[in-house]
C-alpha cells in the first residue's frame, strides 16, 4: 500500500471508527504527512517500520522549528497512533507504538470566570449587538455553556427539533458520546426569546443557532462577541467561552456535587480530567481565605 492510500485509509479511520473531530483528523493527518514527506516514505511498510530513533530525530527537527512543548506532545501522540496504524494494517503481530516518551507539560488550572461575571458578560452582548436578534442568539449560547457545561461546539450543534427547550437536554459530546445534561429557566427562556426573533426559519432538521446570512453560526463569532465584552468590562483574556464550562463545573463543585456526577454532567472520558477541578476550587478558597483572615499574611 502506498502511503497516500495509507493516509486515506488512516483519515477514514479516525473520522469514522475513532470519530474523532474534524480538527483533531486534521490535526493528525497534517502530523502524518509532515513525517512521510521528511523522511520519504513511500509505503504503508515503511511507515510501519518507523522506531523511536527516527521519531525522536523528527520532533527534535520540529522543535528546532520552534515547536512548542504542547504542540510536540500532540504531534508524538498522532504520530505514535499512525505507526500503530501502519502497523495493524501490513499485519504486524505486535503493532504497538514505538515506545517514546513525550515533553513533560506544565498543566495549568482552568480560569472560570466568577456567577456575576458570567451574566454581565452575556447582558452586554445581548445589549450591543448589531441586531437585536444576534444579540438574543449570543447570550444564548453563552448561557447553555455557563449554565450547563457545554463545549461551544456542543451548544452549536442544537438542532430545530430541540426547542423548545425541556428541563434537560440529550448532548452529543466528543467522540459521539452522548450524555443529559440540566437546563437552567434563564437558559430556557434565552433560547426561546433567541428562537422568536430569529429571522430564519429553522427545520427540526437544521442548526438552530444561525450566523447573520443564515447559515451556521460559527465558533468564531462567538469568541469574538465575548472577546469585546471582556474588553468592555475589564476581564482578563482567559474569559474565554470555554470559561464559562470550566465555571460551571468549578461552581457545581463548590456546592458540593461529586467528581464522579461532574464527569457525567462534563462528558469526560476519564475521571482525571475532572480532578483537575478540586485544584481550581482549593486555589479558589486559598485566594479567599488570604484575602479575608486577618493572619493569612504573617508568619
Amino acid at each position: 500500500m502506498k502511503a497516500a492510500d495509507l493516509i486515506a485509509d488512516w483519515r477514514a479511520h479516525l473520522t469514522d471508527a475513532r470519530r474523532r473531530s474534524p480538527h483533531t483528523v486534521r490535526a493528525y493527518v497534517s502530523a502524518a504527512q509532515r513525517l512521510i514527506h521528511a523522511r520519504d516514505l513511500t509505503s504503508c511498510e515503511e511507515v510501519a517500520q518507523v522506531e523511536a530513533q527516527t521519531l525522536r530525530a523528527h520532533l527534535a527537527s520540529r522543535r528546532a522549528e520552534g515547536l512548542a512543548n504542547t504542540s510536540a506532545a500532540r504531534e508524538l501522540s498522532a504520530l505514535k497512533a499512525l505507526i500503530a496504524f501502519a502497523r495493524a494494517e501490513s499485519g504486524d503481530p505486535d503493532p504497538a507504538a514505538p515506545r517514546l516518551r513525550g515533553p513533560r507539560l506544565k498543566k495549568g488550572l482552568p480560569r472560570p470566570v466568577t456567577p456575576d461575571d458570567a451574566l454581565n458578560i452575556a447582558d452586554l452582548i445581548d445589549g450591543n449587538a448589531a441586531e437585536d436578534w444576534i444579540g438574543a442568539r449570543d447570550r444564548a449560547v453563552l448561557l447553555l455553556m455557563y449554565g450547563s457545561g457545554l463545549r461551544i461546539a456542543e451548544a452549536l450543534s442544537l438542532q430545530g427539533c430541540d426547542v423548545p427547550l425541556d428541563a434537560t437536554l440529550l448532548v452529543t459530546g466528543k467522540g459521539g458520546k452522548q450524555r443529559i445534561v440540566p437546563i437552567l429557566p434563564i437558559t430556557k427562556e434565552a433560547v426561546a426569546e433567541y428562537s422568536s426573533q430569529c429571522p430564519y426559519p429553522v427545520a427540526p432538521d437544521e442548526p438552530l443557532f444561525r450566523g447573520a446570512k443564515g447559515g451556521p453560526l460559527a465558533p468564531g463569532m462567538v469568541q469574538k462577541a465575548m472577546a469585546k465584552a471582556r474588553r468592555a468590562l475589564g476581564l482578563p483574556d482567559t474569559a474565554t467561552p470555554h470559561a464559562l464550562r470550566h465555571s460551571f463545573a468549578t461552581h457545581l463543585l463548590s456546592a458540593g456535587a461529586d467528581l464522579r456526577s461532574l464527569q457525567e454532567l462534563l462528558g469526560h472520558a476519564s475521571l482525571g480530567s475532572t480532578q483537575i477541578y478540586t485544584k481550581v476550587d482549593a486555589a479558589s478558597l486559598l485566594e479567599t481565605y488570604r484575602g479575608a483572615h486577618p493572619r493569612a499574611k504573617k508568619g
